[in-house]
């Protein structure tokens, strides 16, 4: 690639730019995924799932606008080399969703509240990042492997555009961004979004992120020397990934995870600051701390063998119109509203 950089390192640096700016999303916009499902659930407001909305729009348009001038060679996504394991999806998403509910935070979420100085998700996050590496590679990953096999595309890619578009004969960049736009229009209609410019323009902030991540890692592998992975946000794996290299940095090398991790951490610090709301927290409830550490290694566990987390697979996977998203996303606000309702009627963990 660049003389003075690696591959890697360029690739890290991607994620980092991406990741700081869903951090900012996260502490500026409250962007977040079980404040949404909250929200729509408790409260009777949708607004934070109309950002999700525009977030997916604006990443599949710019997604699909790079597929289409030849600058995201689409067969190379992650999401898009596996064929779909609609049950690895769907029970992946609940078990992701109902340990969210838990731990009170998604991967992502528990990043930013992280760089806002709450060492609870500290916890969240290095449990997690255990759990994921449990499923890939350590004692779980046969079994895993076993329950929810893996195998390669064997023709049309596993994307909604790819399928559809080889089926009436047009371009799967041109109905990837026709979708885009008609999601973007279907949440734009709402006036109460129209009115909340912050919400508005955070959320499409996060669906830029996506943007950078598969534009930016797109770039590198075309034009570097190393098989990096095309890829964009997700935090399941990276997270165990950023552990990984903290630990072993001198025999490893950064990737575009373990950028997009600290990116987030830097993203929702500078946020926190911006807005005054960094302050120091810590868990003085046992009870709580234990529900947390299981939700969290529940999370691990679900994002792995759904093949993404909630912005993996909300955000990502969506922005390709990968057939597993919608169902992954769907399953997660299953799993989550379930897991809301036990702890709001009563239901408790090891107590």
């Amino acid at each position: 690639m660049l003389e003075w950089i690696s591959d890697a390192n360029l690739a890290a640096l991607v994620g980092l730019l991406g990741g700081v700016m869903l951090g900012l999303s996260a502490r500026m916009g409250r962007f977040c995924t079980l404040g949404a499902i909250e929200d729509a659930l408790y409260g009777a407001s949708y607004l934070r799932l109309r950002m999700w909305g525009i977030a997916i729009g604006v990443a599949m348009v710019g997604t699909f606008s790079l597929i289409g001038s030849g600058a995201l060679p689409a067969e190379e996504a992650v999401y898009l080399r596996l064929s779909w394991n609609p049950l690895a999806s769907t029970i992946g998403g609940l078990v992701f969703g109902y340990g969210m509910a838990l731990s009170g935070n998604c991967g992502f979420g528990a990043l930013a509240r992280l760089g806002g100085g709450d060492l609870r998700s500290f916890v969240i996050v290095l449990v997690m990042g255990v759990s994921a590496y449990v499923a890939i590679s350590g004692p779980l990953a046969r079994l895993r492997v076993a329950l929810f096999p893996e195998t390669p595309t064997d023709g049309t890619l596993p994307s909604f555009a790819h399928g559809l578009g080889h089926l009436i004969g047009v371009s799967p960049s041109t109905i990837g961004i026709l979708v885009g736009l008609s999601l973007l229009v279907a949440m734009l209609v709402n006036s109460e979004l129209r009115r909340a410019k912050k919400e508005l323009f955070w959320g499409a902030i996060a669906g830029v992120a996506v943007v950078t991540g598969w534009g930016g890692t797109a770039w590198v592998l075309g034009n570097g020397f190393s098989p990096i992975p095309l890829e964009s946000h997700t935090f399941s794996a990276p997270i165990g990934d950023t552990l990984i290299f903290l630990m072993t940095s001198t025999g490893n090398n950064l990737n575009f995870g373990v950028g997009s991790v600290a990116g987030v951490l830097l993203g929702a610090f500078l946020g926190s600051l911006v807005r005054g709301h960094f302050r120091w927290e810590a868990c003085e409830d046992p009870r709580e701390l234990k529900r947390q550490i299981l939700g969290a290694a529940l999370m691990g566990l679900g994002a792995v063998v759904a093949f993404g987390c909630s912005v993996g697979q909300g955000l990502s996977a969506f922005a390709l119109l990968y057939y597993g998203a919608p169902v992954t996303f769907l399953a997660i606000v299953a799993g989550a509203a379930l897991g809301l309702r036990h702890l709001i009627s009563g239901f408790a963990i090891a107590e």
